[in-house]
């Protein structure tokens, strides 16, 4: 007999307890997998199931069994699968999680550059706050801006995200610069609402080499960086705005940075994946590049000299 389908057969059969969805599964009849089932048991010369009407049940032979051969068997499809995806490497779907906002201006050119080097590999964006699920949405690569992900996943940080308190030189004409942490409080200011409990997320700074967090007035929050952003262009008032949406407009002197002295860096830019063994190799292949193109970036990066030279 095929033992190696059988064993399959097996497996799955035991992992789903039922012969109906075996079948469904494998796309045969509950009779063809009773079938082989019973021929295995034959082979063998022990019973494997208990069964009823409905449902099958594992014997404690057919339990010791499962526990010997499954670790194997998903050992050669996990070999099975990296040979199929060596093959596939130049074509197929990169499922990727990332922001709204960090697409936009850091994801665009980065995917279009990859494409042009391989124009079969496709692209599907999940933009939403907060790290996603891996498993429950099929995601292959993850971007996030702030702390680290958790200890489930593989991450690596690309570079320090910057958060810069700054204004437009028409709004600090008309109100004046604030030169100390406590010159904030008589400022109109922006605000980030936290995606999970929805309050104001304090803005925070680097003092004497430790970070502190100061909740500020607020004339606008927002759940969206672009929107503080554009707020903040708008001369609505003074934002702490992050080194990936901000450092463009600082660079061309649409926006000024204050209290440079506390620019924190606390939080990061981090690509982040399952741990898998049988990773696609066009998922390889992107996590190379991504990682290549931004460790250490200095386009959404400015040093203190940089800082300082566009700071009033």
């Amino acid at each position: 007999m095929d033992e190696l389908r059988a064993i399959s057969t097996f497996v799955r059969a035991a992992e789903l307890g039922s012969f109906n969805k075996v079948a469904e599964a494998q796309g045969t009849t509950p009779q063809a997998v009773s079938k082989t089932i019973r021929q295995f048991e034959q082979h063998l010369g022990v019973r494997l199931f208990h069964r009823t009407t409905r449902n099958s049940s594992l014997t404690e032979e057919g339990q010791r069994l499962l526990e010997s051969v499954k670790p194997s068997l998903d050992g050669m499809v996990g070999a099975l699968n990296r040979a199929r995806s060596a093959a596939r490497e130049d074509e197929g779907m990169i499922r990727i999680a990332t922001s709204g906002s960090m697409a936009r201006k850091m994801l665009a050119p980065l995917l279009a550059e990859f494409q042009q080097r391989y124009p079969l590999i496709q692209f599907d964006l999940l933009q939403e706050d907060g790290f996603a699920d891996l498993v429950g949405d099929r995601i292959d690569v993850g971007f996030r801006g702030g702390n680290a992900p958790d200890a489930q996943v593989v991450s690596r940080r690309l570079f320090p995200v910057q958060q810069i308190v700054c204004a437009t030189p028409g709004y600090l004409q008309r109100h004046g610069v604030p030169r100390t942490l406590d010159d904030l409080q008589a400022h109109r200011c922006t605000g980030y609402r936290q995606p999970g409990s929805g309050r104001a997320m304090a803005w925070e700074f680097e003092v004497d080499g430790g970070v502190v967090f100061h909740h500020v007035q607020t004339v606008l929050l927002s759940n969206d960086p672009d929107t503080e952003m554009h707020m903040v262009l708008a001369g609505m008032g003074v934002g702490q705005i992050d080194s990936i949406n901000g450092a463009a407009a600082i660079r061309d002197g649409r926006l000024k940075p204050l209290l440079v002295e506390h620019v924190s860096e606390r939080m990061g830019l981090y690509l982040y994946f399952a741990q898998r063994a049988d990773m696609p190799g066009r998922v390889r292949r992107f996590i190379d590049f991504a990682v290549e193109r931004l460790r250490d970036s200095g386009q959404f990066y400015l040093s203190a000299a940089e800082l300082r030279k566009h700071a009033l």
